[in-house]
């Protein structure tokens, strides 16, 4: 019975596979956790927090923005608890 050596994984050029998909989460998360601060931030919020938190337990290189990505999801959501205790709803609007 021959012994052979485990396959190995194809080369990558020295870079970790997925690592632009973590970058990408990363810019995304900055992204939604921006624009959840103008519309539908009790959607972009959490989908901010999940897509930062993800980037950041990979090692994402743009750690800067995934950081401000979970940031700014959270204050998504601080936003739209203070104007849905504004006028009472799970609801709110621009209009008076």
């Amino acid at each position: 019975m021959e012994l052979t050596a485990p396959p190995t994984e194809p080369a990558t050029d020295g870079r970790r596979t997925g690592l632009r998909d973590t970058d990408g989460m990363a810019v995304a998360s900055f992204v939604l956790g921006l624009l959840g601060l103008l519309v539908m931030n009790i959607l972009l919020g959490p989908a901010a927090v999940l897509l930062a938190s993800i980037a950041l337990r990979r090692g994402t290189r743009r750690r800067g923005r995934a950081l401000l990505g979970l940031g700014l999801g959270l204050a998504d959501l601080l936003v739209f608890a203070a104007l849905a205790a504004a006028d009472g709803t799970a609801s709110w609007s621009f209009a008076g």
